[in-house]
């Protein structure tokens, strides 16, 4: 079994949201990187890293903390990252930037010829994220 821990970012602190209502986070670390740095000491294997603000704006907003983390520990273990990633521009910036791999969330509901788009020119590198409420896909968070 492979566990994968997780960094949700907010305004470039991490953060974990109540029922994803973004005006209810507790902030666990003001330092990304040294947050990526201590699940590394404790054996992660690979990091999930979700940019909250991006996923509401629809486009990445925490680049800046996720550079730092890919600094910090991208060499080291696989980065998988999500949040606004909505254009083949935005998926080939991020993984050029050390994300091993892209989340594909929303946009993989609402268009899936870009999931296609995406699979077919970056192979190996796109995942997709689909959360359940009721039995049915969600999409736009909770």
């Amino acid at each position: 079994m492979l566990l994968i821990p997780a960094i949700d970012l907010k305004d470039g602190k991490c953060v974990r949201l109540k029922q994803g209502a973004m005006d209810k986070a507790t902030v666990f670390s003001d330092d990304p990187a040294a947050t990526a740095q201590r699940w590394l000491k404790l054996g992660a294997r690979r990091l999930h890293v979700v940019d909250l603000n991006g996923a509401a704006a629809g486009r990445p907003k925490n680049e800046s903390a996720i550079k730092a983390i890919v600094a910090a520990v991208g060499d080291k273990l696989p980065i998988q990252l999500g949040g606004g990633i909505r254009d083949l521009d935005t998926v080939e910036r991020l993984l050029d930037s050390g994300a091993s791999y892209v989340i594909i969330g929303t946009a993989a509901v609402k268009t899936p010829g870009f999931l296609h788009d995406a699979c077919t020119a970056f192979p190996g590198h796109v995942m997709v994220a689909l959360d359940a409420k009721d039995g049915k896909v969600a999409v736009d968070g909770w």
